[in-house]
Formats: structure tokens, sequence, C-alpha cells
């Protein structure tokens, strides 16, 4: 649910989030001895039984408790640390996308539907997914809902891609159970072909109560839209990621608090180099530094690991990279395919992906 679980910060959770970080980092150093014990972070996939399913959206609640949300209108739980996962997809939605899902804990949870239309949609569950309720359908077919994220269990927004010029805000103040549009009156003017990108559920993220992001591709400059009212007005900052095509742009954004935050993306074609592929912030996103080392290659998502001021792991379909310095250099620490990545207080780590793809970061 963005960062609204990652705020909480306490001695023994700082000092196992350096721990991690750095077993992480040592993954890529100097092959071990013999003698020495093989227990370093990694991936564990976990068996979720949909070898056919892309999960983009991912909403880890804790080491135990996890939804992801997919092609297919798939949702899926767990919480047995992924051991076994229910199906509890809402019926009749096997024609929707999700690309999102924010879950306050294991019964409740918002997932968003993505698309043109009414293909963009938004429902809630109460009881774990037993059943749902379908709280937004889009009307309007300018429209085309890519991403959600919610300050606290009653306050979240949804984004769109730009409709007549400007990008288009949803509010809910009631935990997703009822949705309004946003006066776009401080919502600045978007750019020719200017864009979210659906591609984690990470393009729009929170910190504390009022604050949000935006992130944008597909136009001259990628860019970072703040605001700092839960939506109303917002201002938009130029970011030095790729831009300049319809595939480059920030595709996700993680903030650890209000003034500190990372940005990745690139190039989402495959065939494509994706220089310049990281960013950070100090400042809340008003100015945004290049990574000096970035990931090799484009990343869809992002998150901080838990407790850590320096720490966090960038995903996508070639692989995953650390940074342990705040993002000015990053390294490839695995090589399997994920699209989103998220962290939870109890150090839990989820990433998921294509194939069914889902797993969580063993210690």
């Amino acid at each position: 649910m963005g960062s609204t679980r990652r705020t909480g910060r306490t001695r023994r959770g700082t000092i196992a989030a350096t721990a991690c970080a750095a077993a992480l980092a040592a993954t890529t150093a100097a092959p071990a001895q013999a003698h020495e014990p093989e227990r370093v972070p990694h991936w564990q996939l976990k068996d979720t039984g949909t070898p056919d399913v892309r999960f983009r959206g991912l909403a880890a609640v804790s080491r135990d408790t996890a939804w992801a949300a997919g092609t297919g209108g798939t949702v899926l739980r767990t919480t047995d640390g992924g051991a076994t996962w229910r199906n509890v997809s809402p019926p009749g939605a096997g024609e929707v996308q999700f690309r999102d899902v924010e879950a306050f804990d294991a019964r409740r949870a918002v997932v968003l539907a993505i698309g043109e239309g009414e293909a963009s949609r938004v429902y809630r569950t109460d009881d774990g997914g037993a059943t749902w309720t379908e709280s937004f359908r889009n009307t309007d077919p300018k429209a085309f809902y890519d991403c959600m994220a919610f300050f606290d269990h009653r306050h979240g927004l949804a984004m769109s891609d730009p409709v007549d010029g400007r990008f288009r805000i949803l509010s809910t103040g009631d935990g997703g159970r009822t949705w309004r549009v946003l006066p776009t009156a401080g919502m600045p003017a978007a750019q020719e072909g200017e864009a979210g990108f659906a591609a984690s559920g990470q393009c729009l993220v929170t910190s504390g109560p009022k604050d949000v992001w935006l992130a944008t591709g597909g136009a001259a400059r990628a860019r970072v839209l703040h605001s700092a009212d839960r939506g109303r007005t917002w201002t938009a900052t130029d970011t030095p990621l790729p831009a300049g095509d319809p595939a480059r742009g920030v595709f996700a954004l993680a903030f650890r608090d209000r003034a500190h935050g990372l940005a990745v993306g690139g190039d989402f074609r495959p065939d494509q180099p994706a220089p310049r592929a990281a960013a950070r912030t100090a400042d809340g996103g008003r100015t945004w530094r290049p990574a000096a080392t970035p990931p090799s290659a484009y990343r869809s998502g992002v998150a901080w690991l838990p407790h850590s001021r320096t720490a966090a792991l960038a995903v996508g379909p070639t692989g995953t990279d650390l940074t342990t310095d705040g993002g000015r250099t990053w390294r490839t620490v695995d090589t399997g395919s994920y699209d989103t990545v998220d962290c939870t207080p109890d150090q839990g780590c989820w990433a998921a992906g294509e194939k069914g793809r889902v797993a969580r970061l063993e210690h």
C-alpha cells in the first residue's frame, strides 16, 4: 500500500535491514570459501499454480500475507508466506487486466483494472476475496487508469492518462468504496504523448498523510509530478531518465519519507538499451539526480528495504538490482524476471511478474 506501511523504524529493524543489504551485495562479490555458510538473501519462487498469468499488481502486507493481481482478472492471496495461494478473483472479471492491488490486511484489499473506457475499474473486498464489490467503472472513453495508491486505510487516489490535456485523478475517502474525479485546475498541462505506465502499480505512490507522486513517460521529457495536498494541486519536475519515445520514461517510484525518493524506468523494449534508468531525489522530487552507476537495463519496479535509509531493490524483466547508497550506484544481484516489488516493516520483501512468478526474499 505504497509507503504507508513503511514509516515505522526500530533499531533492531535497522540492523536487520543493514545486514540484509550487506548480504545481498555480497552475492555478487568474490566466491565464498568452502567453510562459509551460504545463507545469503535471495528470491525464492513460490508456486502460485498460475503459469499463464502475469502479475504486475502486488501488495505485501507482511512476510506471511501478500496479494497479487494480474492478467485474466486474476487475484491471488497467501497468508502462509507463499506456501499456498488462494484464487480470490472477482467473479466475471476474466476479461479485465488487473495492474495494481492495494491491501490493508489479509481481508481488505482494492484492485485496479486498466484499459480504455469501461475496462478501467476498481473492486474492493472486505472478506479476503470471498466477495467483491465493483466500486468504480470508468465511463469516459478518453480515460485510461494506470495506478492507485493509498495514504491510509481510508484516503487514496487513482490516476488516469491525460484527458483533455491533463492527468485525471480519482479520489476516495472511504477506503475505495466510493470514488470521485478531482478538479483538474491544479494539474499542470501534459506534454504531447505523455502518459503513465501501468507496468508495476508504482507510477503513483504516497508517503505520509498528504504527499503523492506521479511518474510519467512517452513524451519529450520524463517527469515526476508531486502533490502535497492529496492530489488537488501539483507541480511537475523533469527527470534525467530516458525520454523522447512512447516506450521510455519513469516507470516506478518509491519514497521512504517525504524527501527521499527513487525513480526507475528506461526503455521497456527488450532490444533497446536503457541508459540512465534510475535517479534519486532528496528534496521531495523538486530536483532529480541521475544514478552514477544505474541499473544495467530497464527496471519497472522499485522498493526501499524496510528500516533502511540507503538500501533498495529495483526489478525488471532481466533481473534485480540493489543499491546500498541511496540510489547513487546499483548492482545486479539476480537475473530472474520480475515486474514489481514491495516490502513490509517485518522484513518481508516480495516480487511478482510473468508466468505466474511470485517470490519472497529469504534471508
